[in-house]
């Protein structure tokens, strides 16, 4: 039986990236603002987490697959990946109720809503999770171009004798800090029409937070190999709580020590939560404790390690 989730959370996830490349843009360099700043987007956040929730076994939407069209290898399109986890026909599904069920049984719509525009069903669906961009904290993070000898000559040029040269460009080292919200009540409207299958669940959240613990560290890509979860705070407010906060992220300082720990500082966050501890039930903080060490981390949170 599947329990109701009520209560709002926030909370912010440290990624790690170690002669990696954690999100790159169109150029293959990490990507960056105007001004030079290197994030991540809240879809290189997501997608390691879908991956770990496929690779258990759970009904995923929103990620790429593949079909056999005429010998040749092809992407499915939305509606075609719809057919597969639910071994259904969309073309079939007279009422938009019945998609709209089908839709809130997959864990990632579930937790991080949907666009759906196929086969006259245009559905909406704001997340209960919201997530957003992932700002590096370390100031001294360089960008490094790796050169790759391949095996091969180029195929393109007859006379071509030699094989070709390739590069592979990573940041020497960035350390991503993404905020999150957790707002069941997103899904009321839902609810107040489709019943119970549209709220969000407390086994759904556990899911969400144990990708945030762990997807990173266990998608290990070429790209992302040296990526690795490293720390996550969650916020949980009591279940009648007026208490509505900024992104948390901005209240996160990292340090780095090159003869020890680096150091993650949440003492402003930790003034912050304290000034509302009447509105909040839990606070976890989870850590890298053979990497890090936590300044500001006042006695009565629940500390936890990643390892």
């Amino acid at each position: 039986m599947m329990s109701e989730m009520k209560n709002r959370v926030y909370g912010v996830v440290g990624i790690k990236s170690t002669l990696a490349n954690w999100n790159a843009d169109f150029s293959g360099n990490p990507k960056t603002t105007s001004d030079g700043k290197i994030f991540g987007s809240d879809k290189a956040f997501k997608f390691p987490i879908k991956k770990m929730w496929e690779m258990e076994g759970e009904k995923v939407l929103y990620v790429k697959s593949y079909k056999n069209a005429k010998d040749n290898i092809q992407a499915r399109n939305l509606a075609e990946r719809f057919n597969q986890i639910f071994d259904t026909d969309l073309k079939g599904m007279k009422q938009k109720e019945e998609v709209f069920k089908k839709l809130f049984s997959a864990i990632d719509v579930l937790n991080f809503g949907a666009t759906f525009a196929e086969e006259k069903n245009n559905i909406s669906i704001t997340g209960a999770v919201q997530v957003g961009q992932g700002y590096n904290k370390y100031e001294n993070s360089n960008v490094e171009v790796i050169d790759i000898l391949s095996p091969f000559r180029d195929s393109t040029k007859d006379d071509a004798q030699n094989s070709t040269i390739g590069t592979k460009i990573v940041s020497d080292e960035a350390h991503y800090m993404y905020p999150f919200t957790v707002n069941p009540q997103n899904y009321d409207m839902y609810q107040a029409v489709f019943g119970d299958v549209a709220c969000y669940t407390k086994e759904a959240y556990e899911s969400f937070k144990h990708g945030c613990l762990v997807a990173a560290t266990a998608y290990n890509t070429n790209s992302k190999m040296g990526c690795e979860n490293e720390f996550a705070i969650f916020v949980e407010c009591k279940e009648d709580s007026k208490l509505y906060l900024a992104n948390l992220d901005q209240y996160i300082t990292f340090s780095k020590n090159r003869e020890g720990k680096d150091t993650i500082d949440i003492t402003e966050l930790s003034d912050i939560l304290t000034n509302h501890q009447d509105e909040i039930a839990t606070i976890e903080v989870y850590y890298n404790k053979y990497t890090l060490t936590i300044k500001g981390m006042k006695e009565e949170y629940i500390e936890k390690f990643l390892f």
